[in-house]
């Protein structure tokens, strides 16, 4: 293991098969016998438990509430909102029996069970939840006083997915879907743009992933929205990932499914609704923005086991010594808090080889090892190494300073991940004025990462555009969006929009 990395292939090798073996190596998850579905495994799934804590503290902090919805949708609530539906058709998973018979195979004589009991009207399994969710909120709301509804669901979806991948893409996710309806315009548009900076500061928090804030085009809307918002993430094959969108639906949904009320001067009115959420599709960001080619690399935030501390016991009579020193810096480790929440420590004395141990450790990402021999028990020091740096990196130093500077030591891993993540994105993202650059710069390379340019196009010559180069228009920055004006690389119109360009997962 010496002279090799620990993930074959490399990330420049086969970064698509380089990811699998980073999930793979710190044991997240697996594919499931059921087609396109996963397994999350305990690391991976301690992972979403953190991600799922501190993002439910921010929405309760800012007034929502969870809920739970039902999973089985009636087909006639997503044939009330024709643009939605039409927009999730292709990935529907659909029931249509309600019990199971036993049938004789004629033939193998064999028993096997077919489905019986036809259901009056399908049930489609939720893609997302805006119209049964649509359906309760037209039941709450009767005046301006039941409003504003905040509300927030931590569920599974299915879409059913062609080409799974662990984390990214696969059939059935977890998520959370906001839901929330309103007196006015205004008050919908603040509470989008509320979430989405929620979401951003999150991902800048607590995953060291920096993102580019901006608006969907209507290409790229969410089906049924008059305005998306997205944060995009770029990883480190240069593409892009949507990591989070928040919608304005306007009254559209509140139409469909009247979701009305009597206002303040005693008329009718239908509320304006927002959706937005985030998935396990974070982990899968979160994978391919900070691992190297010895496996995963975590944020301290989200990391399972921030510490963890491995005896080195090579003689026989020192080994309780050691295990006793190792047990008693985990104590003193664990009553101490890092952003608010007390410090995850494990003591690896399992009856195996160290380098067995380190390995182990290293490819689950955990952010700081401490590893404890004699030399270190007699001298009072720690030998510690930081997942943020070459792996066979270590320093030693005194265990009462370790104890003292052990929040700081975690916080400059997380501020490391999040200034590289940041430096790979700001170097791949070029500005462009000219179309013959903008044709050349998407055929030089598969990932040459994104493009900034001045855009006046339609929808029809964006479509036309992405398709050609097999790209989209991640979004229009919101920070970007700068006062000069310049002309449009494909009609020339003088515009002061700009576009961000790129290939995506």
């Amino acid at each position: 293991m010496a002279d090799k990395n620990a993930i074959t292939p490399t990330r420049n090798e086969d970064f698509p098969e380089w990811y699998q073996q980073v999930i793979r190596g710190a044991d997240m998850a697996e594919n499931s016998e059921t087609r396109g579905c996963m397994v999350i495994k305990p690391w991976g799934y301690g992972i979403w438990e953190l991600i799922q804590s501190d993002l439910d503290a921010r929405f309760k902090s800012t007034g929502h509430e969870n809920a739970y919805f039902p999973l089985l949708i009636p087909l006639a609530y997503l044939e009330k909102e024709a643009e939605h539906a039409e927009g999730f058709a292709t990935e529907c998973a659909v029931v249509t029996h309600h019990r199971l018979e036993a049938e004789k195979d004629p033939e193998t004589g064999k028993t096997k069970m077919v489905p019986a009991g036809k259901l009056t009207e399908p049930y489609v399994i939720r893609p997302t939840s805006e119209t049964i969710i649509g359906a309760a909120f037209a039941r709450w709301v009767e005046s301006y006083r039941d409003l504003p509804l905040l509300i927030n669901q931590w569920a599974n979806v299915m879409r059913w997915e062609m080409r799974p991948r662990l984390f990214l893409r696969t059939a059935e996710f977890l998520w959370q879907e906001g839901h929330t309806a309103h007196e006015t315009a205004t008050e919908a548009v603040t509470e989008t743009s509320t979430i989405h900076q929620l979401y951003a500061d999150f991902l800048r928090d607590m995953l060291a992933i920096p993102v580019v804030m901006g608006e969907k085009t209507e290409a790229e809307r969410f089906p049924g929205a008059e305005m998306t918002l997205t944060v995009e993430a770029m990883v480190q094959d240069k593409k892009a990932i949507q990591a989070g969108t928040s919608h304005f639906m306007g009254q559209n949904f509140s139409k469909a499914q009247d979701i009305s009320f009597v206002d303040r001067e005693n008329q009718k009115q239908f509320a304006y609704t927002t959706s937005w959420g985030v998935s396990t599709r974070l982990i899968g960001t979160l994978i391919m923005a900070h691992s190297d080619d010895d496996g995963l690399v975590l944020p301290p935030r989200v990391a399972p086991k921030q510490i963890v501390i491995i005896p080195v016991t090579p003689k026989e009579d020192t080994r309780q010594a050691i295990i006793d020193s190792c047990n008693a810096l985990a104590e003193t480790l664990s009553s101490q808090t890092f952003h608010g929440q007390k410090l995850r420590v494990h003591v690896d004395d399992r009856d195996m080889g160290g380098g067995q141990k380190k390995w182990e450790w290293v490819k689950k990402g955990v952010p700081l090892r401490i590893e404890i021999g004699p030399r270190d028990l007699e001298g009072q020091k720690v030998c510690l190494q930081r997942r943020d740096q070459p792996v066979r990196d270590k320093s030693f130093i005194d265990r009462e300073e370790f104890l003292r500077e052990v929040q700081s030591q975690l916080d400059a891993t997380h501020q490391t991940l999040l200034e590289r993540a940041t430096k790979l994105r700001e170097e791949a993202t070029e500005q462009c004025h000219e179309l013959s650059a903008f044709e050349n710069h998407w055929s030089s390379q598969e990932n040459p990462g994104w493009l900034l340019t001045p855009w006046a196009g339609s929808r029809e010559q964006e479509e036309e555009l992405s398709k050609k180069h097999k790209i989209s228009i991640r979004c229009i920055p919101l920070q970007e969006q700068e006062e000069a004006t310049a002309p449009c690389i494909l009609t020339g119109e003088v515009t002061n929009q700009w576009a961000l360009w790129g290939r995506s997962y």
